[in-house]
């Protein structure tokens, strides 16, 4: 926590009173403008602890007006009620061309300072040119008269430009954009880069008539807008381009303003408050205005939320009931907003930290946290916030006085605690007697040190002793001193000079002298733990004394800090334990803030070992230079790793145990200038033992509960902390603290909870057991605490087993306890599968309800919550974790609560939830049988059919037969009103009942009353509407009424339907009723029998459709012959394969030619595994059935049947007389048998191969895959022959005839002869062909080696096996046209003749070529060199024409 230190200005003048205030922006420095009746007016300035400079003085005959500061450089410029405006600047000051000649009531510098405005109450207003000297440049910008006094004026901030940095960055790594901007000339790239801020010299003027005008750039006014009374307070948001206007009777309107300086309005309220007082105005927040009006309030209005609310003192904290609120300020740095009051007291709230989405679920004053006040004397007009340091200015018409930030001082020492409440308030409180004492000191105090005896302040000037005498404090001495430290030890003093710790008295007297050497450094570090005396230097070496004795002995020598942990830093804080052998250390580093580390010194041992807040999980060992280990440990808690340690204590007396305050990184500035958080949640407490056999364990961490502020120290059995003002102690960690005082409070160690101030021997005992414990020693944990008899040390320790999870430890505390229910609980508890399930039933046992809700919501076991919250009567959370996680349970629940809340009384909640848990239709009745009227009013108000019948039932037992009989009707309770009209005799009305509604128990029921009655036919038909078929077919066989009993019986069970068989043949008629009714019963064979018996082939055809394999198999074979006799063979079949006689099956469908589908082939086909028939004897069968398909024309289906039978041959046959191409290549696929891919392959070439390349593909792959190469060759033949007579492609036909010889070649042939022979027939078709289309090849470079080749060709013998002669002679036909040798040509052409026939010669001449060769030679064209079909289409077109004419002639 901190405080806020005052320092009144040293006014030169103390008859003036300060008018006026203002702050500079950036420096800690202050300006007041003050009023003298007897001088006029003056300003001054002042720095941060209220120093005057006398040479920025001026006094002036006349009054200060208006003052603003430049908003960088240290220049003011006050303007005076005579309209002069004077600067000052370096302890100079001079004044501003005179344009003014009445009260200058606006002035204020642009945003960046290079202008400055200035307007007076005539009107005027300039606009100044300043250069940085704070002098004016040149003549006006601007001059313009208003006419009206001007009253206020704010800039508007023109946006921001790009970032010169950032651009200038990419434009290095290369963007060309970046470039581009730079290079603004280049084409195409528009206006130059605009840098920074811009100098805004718009701004918005309000007048005294309430209007207000807006001056652009250019200097052109515009009227923006008018208001009904005087603008009191003219604001701007940049954010949102909006302008606030509030004037004097509270009017707030909003107004977006567009780039041209047009305003339209947003909105406009009326803010409540005070009219008529002078009211301070503030913006906060860019959207919140806080007004002060001179009342008990302070009042908001949120723009945001389009809401307010006030915040007012509170009596609590020192303030008086009506005291009312001049003046605010807010400081966004501190989120502080200050209020001075009229009795001499700052008020300050603080605002809740957090992000913008929890901040914004809070309600408006819930943001706002009241603090400590500072009382100062007088009335507070005027408040301010401002510089770097954020210094508050307060201004009390009498006087002006500087309140800064300073941390809160505070010791605890020897059970003596002492807390800063204000400046110069001090709250000492004695641990030892409970005795708490206010202590007030007449200087500023920086530290203070508290022991038994005396209390000690300083402030590096000064230091005052307090002794304690008896319940009061007295002054024991008070000297002057600069040390910035000190510490007490009995009657010691201890302070600080250069290179040597004085021993002085309370009085001051310098007793001895701890001298340092200048390599040590000079002391500023100083702390007492028992009897020994820490000493940390500012050139990191520390020292220890021995204090036991009458002067102090060096009990440690002088140790570098940075040899032995070099690297770090240097030494921010440095403490000892009780018996002096370890020595902590905090870290600083180079930039002022605190290290993560905690550095331990072990004097005895001399080592070194390290616990780093940012370490990494595990632990490591580094050793260093001098051979020490440094020893890095973690805590166990991971949210601890962003942490650093503000403070350290070891305890007083047990030199083990070492406590430190962490808070998060961000949060430290320094370790003298501390900010508290507000939120203290982040802030952790963590405990440690450190012993040379262990090192470093950590014993305990907790968060720092929100209502304390700080740690102040440790003593067993007790942490000491310092409160916030005002908190409540709330939650569990704070249940056991000892409340002392309203500053200090102390929390109990976690061993030590609910023991209270326990003696000696039992501190000790859990001191150890707590040591014991933490390192995992079980054994020496128990032994240390045997002896101790107390319930509440075992409680206590069942109580930490909670927090440990050892239930082990647990089910032996309990038993010291002698907790024989919690023991047994435990025990049960052991089959829940989570280990928080099990701990929380032992929390529950202890009473610590939270901690077994924490556990079961950690373990998801939602129901066993639930059932928590019910027995602890939390039914609301019972019902919402029911609802949200328990649904399984939630009627349950329900139920439940309506059961508490009967037994409460509460019965019209009661009835609500009962009906939630759907119970209500028994348990409301119950619940209101004794208030009949309110059970009538309920049921007929919830209009339900148990209800009702529930109500008609218990009139009915009252004898209320009437109003039963209404209620069973609303209830549609059909049997209850047949009864009880059947009671009444009124029998007629129940049997419309009954066939109205066909109800079977109201039918049953009327039957009855019918039997008894002798009316056998009614008694029948109501037993037949209940469907009680029995009694029907009863009393029709003893009243002889057949035909009824067949219907009845048919609809029957089957032994009723058998029973009614038995009937129909004892009386030897109607047997064809008999056989039926043993049929439909099931009973076959019985029906069979009658049925061969009485010769009813209808009924045996019947019988045998519903026979199955089921079946009796010779009752099959009885039913089949008796077919085959009256020719009826589909059925017959069908019996046959039923009783599994497949062979006689497949005969008769052979003999008398059945056609089998494929259904009966399915039928005939016997599974695998069957046992009916053997494998072979089941192959056999598949044949048969196979081969009668074939003869059938059923390929497809013989081929599955030789498929199923393994005969794959005979299958592939089938297909192939199926002539299914796909199914055939598919089936010679997956079979991969030589012969089936022989036999595709064959297959194949019988199709239209040439056409289709996929069969070719296919008959290549098959002949492959079959190792039929010589079929192949035969086929790669065929394809050259195919090439050459319809493609006249030789080139391709020589490629297939190269693939034939190859595989003709790798062939296995029979006959080795044959094999050479068609080999040799191959290659002489190759050697011919390769022949021809050489001599193709070459006609284009040798003609004539061509043409004479192709004439050796003719003369070849059998040469037309190979090549065409058409194809010869027609080449050399052609040459010898293009040649013009057409005689020759002409022979050629007659020798083609004698060979091709006339039909084929033009597919190897052309008509054009023919003809060309008969006009060479001058010889006609024969009719015989004209083609056939040439001469065919002629004559045939010539008949046409005479059938066409033969026609017309007819007609």
């Amino acid at each position: 926590m901190a405080v806020y230190v005052g320092h009144r200005t040293e006014a030169p003048n103390s008859v003036a009173s300060p008018s006026s205030i203002a702050w500079h922006p950036l420096h800690p420095v202050l300006a007041v403008a003050s009023i003298s009746t007897a001088s006029g007016g003056c300003v001054d300035i002042y720095l941060e602890q209220g120093e005057h400079v006398s040479s920025a003085h001026l006094e002036r005959s006349f009054q200060v007006t208006s003052l603003s500061w430049h908003p960088s450089r240290l220049i003011l410029a006050a303007g005076w009620e005579t309209g002069e405006v004077v600067l000052f600047k370096d302890n100079e000051h001079h004044t501003i061309p005179p344009s003014h000649s009445t009260k200058i009531t606006v002035l204020n510098w642009s945003t960046n300072g290079t202008h400055l405005v200035s307007g007076d109450r005539h009107g005027v207003l300039v606009l100044w040119r300043m250069d940085q000297r704070g002098r004016v440049q040149g003549p006006a910008l601007l001059k313009q008269e208003f006419g009206k006094c001007l009253s206020h004026c704010v800039f508007r901030l023109t946006p921001p430009g790009e970032d010169i940095v950032q651009l200038a960055k990419a434009a290095v790594g290369g963007d060309e954009k970046a470039l581009d901007m730079f290079n603004w000339r280049k084409a195409g790239m528009g206006a130059p880069l605009k840098v920074g801020l811009q100098e805004g010299l718009s701004f918005f003027i309000a007048l005294t008539d309430g209007s207000v005008h807006y001056v652009n750039e250019k200097g052109r006014t515009r009227h923006v807008l008018s208001t009904e009374s005087l603008v009191q307070k003219l604001l701007f948001m940049e954010e949102r381009d909006v302008l606030v206007v509030i004037t004097e009777n509270l009017q707030l309107s909003l107004h977006a303003v567009t780039l041209e300086g047009e305003a339209k309005e947003l909105m406009k309220v009326k803010l409540s408050g005070k009219i008529g007082h002078s009211a301070d105005i503030i913006l906060i927040d860019h959207g919140l205005v806080v007004t002060a009006l001179g009342e008990t309030v302070i009042r908001f209005w949120d723009l945001d939320r389009d809401e307010n609310y006030v915040l007012s003192p509170d009596v609590q904290f020192g303030f008086e009931g009506e005291e009312c609120i001049n003046c605010v300020s807010y400081c966004s740095a501190k989120g502080l907003l200050a209020a001075g009051t009229n009795k001499g007291r700052v008020a300050m709230w603080r605002k809740a930290v957090g992000s913008n989405g929890s901040l914004w679920a809070l309600e408006g004053k819930e943001k706002w946290k009241l603090q400590a006040p500072t009382e100062l004397q007088g009335n507070v007009i005027q408040i301010k916030w401002g510089s770097r340091k954020n210094l508050l200015a307060v201004n009390m018409v009498s006087s002006v006085v500087i309140l800064s930030e300073q941390a809160m001082s505070s010791h605890f020492h020897q059970q003596v605690a002492v807390v800063q409440v204000s400046p110069n308030l001090f709250n000492v409180t004695t641990f030892s007697t409970g005795t708490t004492h206010s202590l007030h000191v007449d200087m500023n105090v920086n530290g203070v040190f508290a022991t038994k005896d005396a209390v000690v302040f300083w402030n590096g000037k000064q230091v005052t002793v307090f002794e304690c005498s008896g319940d009061t404090f007295r002054s024991a001495g008070s000297f002057l001193c600069d040390s910035p430290v000190l510490s007490v030890h009995g009657e010691n003093l201890y302070t600080v000079e250069p290179y040597r710790v004085q021993v002085r008295t309370w009085q001051g007297t310098v007793k001895q002298l701890l001298v340092f050497s200048e390599a040590e450094g000079n002391p500023c570090l100083l702390d007492v733990c028992g009897n020994f005396l820490a000493v940390g230097t500012d050139l990191a070496h520390f020292k220890i004394f021995d204090l036991s004795r009458r002067e102090a002995k060096v009990h440690c020598n002088s140790k570098n800090f940075s040899e032995l942990f070099p690297g770090l830093g240097g030494i921010a804080s440095v403490k000892c334990n009780a018996n002096g052998n370890k020595v902590s250390i905090l870290v600083s580093k180079a930039d002022g803030n605190i290290d993560s580390k905690i550095c331990f010194y072990d004097v005895e041992m001399d080592k070194v070992t390290l616990f780093d807040f940012k370490a990494q999980q595990g632990n490591v060992r580094e050793k260093l230079p001098s051979g020490q280990g440094i020893d890095k440990s973690l805590a166990e808690y991971p949210e601890l790793h962003s942490h650093i340690p503000a403070s350290h204590f070891w305890d007083q007396s047990e030199p083990t145990l070492f406590v430190c305050e962490a808070i998060p990184e961000a949060g430290l500035q320094s370790l003298d200038q501390k900010n508290q958080p507000e939120s203290t949640m982040d802030v952790w407490i963590i405990s440690f033992f450190s012993t040379e056999e262990h090192g470093l364990l950590l014993q305990d961490s907790f968060p720092l509960p929100s209502s304390y502020q700080a740690l102040l120290g440790i003593e067993v059995p007790h942490y000491y902390f310092a409160k916030k003002p005002g908190e409540a102690e709330t939650g569990e960690a704070e249940s056991d603290s000892i409340k002392v005082s309203q500053m200090v409070a102390r929390r109990p160690l976690r061993d030590f909870i609910g023991l209270g101030d326990c003696d000696k021997t039992t501190r000790d005992a859990m001191l150890n057991f707590s040591f014991y414990l933490t390192a995992g020693d079980m054994d020496e944990a128990f032994k240390s605490i045997k002896l101790i008899k107390s319930e509440a040390v075992w409680e206590n320790m069942a109580r930490m087993c909670v927090k440990t999870q050892r239930l082990d430890v647990a089910k032996i505390c309990l038993g010291n306890m002698g907790h024989a229910r919690g023991a047994k609980a435990l025990r049960e508890a052991e089959h829940e599968p989570e280990q928080e399930a099990r701990v929380a039933v032992l929390a529950i046992q202890l009473g610590m309800l939270e901690d077994a809700e924490r556990l079961y919501k950690a373990c998801e076991r939602y129901d066993l919550l639930n059932k928590l919250y019910q027995a602890s009567n939390q039914w609301q959370k019972a019902i919402e974790t029911a609802e949200a996680h328990d649904r399984v349970h939630l009627r349950t629940t329900y139920y439940n609560y309506a059961k508490h809340l009967e037994a409460m009384g509460e019965h019209s909640l009661a009835l609500t939830h009962y009906e939630k848990s759907d119970t209500h239709r028994f348990e409301v009745p119950r619940m209101l049988s004794e208030d009949l009227q309110a059970l009538e009013n309920y049921i007929n108000k919830m209009k339900d059919k148990s209800l009702w019948k529930w109500w008609a039932q218990y009139l009915e037992s009252q004898a209320d037969m009437e109003a039963a009989l209404k209620y069973y009707a609303l209830a549609q309770d059909y049997f209850s009103l047949v009864r009880i009209h059947c009671f009444q005799g009124n029998i007629q009305k129940a049997a419309e009942i009954a066939n109205e509604t066909g109800n079977w128990a109201a039918s049953y029921h009327l039957a009855r009353q019918y039997e008894s009655q002798d009316e056998i036919k009614q008694a029948v038909h109501f037993y037949t509407r209940a469907q009680a078929f029995n009694n029907a077919i009863r009393l029709c066989r003893e009243n002889n009424l057949d035909d009824q009993l067949m219907n009845l019986a048919l609809l029957s069970s089957p032994e009723d339907m058998i029973e009614a068989a038995c009937y129909y043949e004892e009386k030897g008629e109607q047997m064809d009723r008999a056989v039926t009714l043993y049929h439909k019963a099931g009973h076959f064979s019985k029906a069979l029998e009658l049925a061969f018996a009485t010769q009813q082939f209808g009924a045996l055809q019947l019988i045998a459709e519903d026979l199955d394999e089921k079946s009796d198999p010779a009752l099959l074979a009885r039913c089949s012959d008796f077919f085959i006799e009256h020719a009826q063979y589909e059925k017959a079949m069908e019996l046959l394969l039923a009783a599994k006689k497949y062979h006689q099956a497949l005969q008769l469908c052979l003999e008398q030619n059945l056609t089998i589908t494929e259904e009966l082939a399915e039928k005939m086909t016997v599974s695998k595994d069957s046992k009916d028939l053997s494998e072979e004897s089941r192959r056999e069968l598949l044949e048969q059935i196979a081969d009668c398909c074939m003869r059938q024309g059923h390929y497809h289906m013989a081929t599955k049947k030789y498929t199923q039978a393994g005969n794959k041959l005979k299958a592939m046959r089938a297909l192939l007389k199926s002539g299914d191409t796909e199914k055939i290549v598919f089936f010679a696929g997956v079979s991969r048998q030589r012969e089936i891919y022989i036999m595709a392959a064959n297959y194949l070439q019988s199709l239209d191969w040439r056409k289709d390349p996929e069969i070719m593909k296919n008959i290549i792959s098959f002949y492959t895959k079959g190792k039929a190469l010589d079929l192949l060759a035969g086929f790669y033949d065929a394809c050259a022959e195919v090439e050459i007579d319809e493609y006249r492609n030789y080139e391709k036909a020589q490629g297939a005839l190269t693939e034939a010889c190859k595989c003709l070649s790798k062939a296995k042939a029979p006959s080795p002869l044959d094999q050479e022979s068609r080999l040799a027939q191959l290659q002489s078709k190759m050697a011919l062909i390769k022949r021809f289309i050489n001599a193709r090849r070459v006609y284009s470079e040798d003609p004539k080696e061509a043409i004479r080749q192709c004439e050796l060709l003719l003369a070849e013998q059998d040469f037309d096996s190979a090549i065409r002669h058409g194809d010869i002679l027609g080449f050399l036909v052609e040459h010898y046209i293009q040649t013009e040798e057409f005689h020759t040509a002409h022979r050629y052409l007659e020798e083609m003749q004698k060979r091709i026939p006339a039909t084929n010669l033009t597919y190897y001449v052309p008509q054009q070529s023919i003809e060309a060769v008969h006009r060479g030679t001058g010889i006609p064209l024969s009719r015989t060199l004209v083609p056939e079909q040439l001469r065919h289409s002629r004559m045939e077109s010539k008949e046409g024409e005479e059938e066409v004419a033969d026609e017309a002639e007819d007609s």
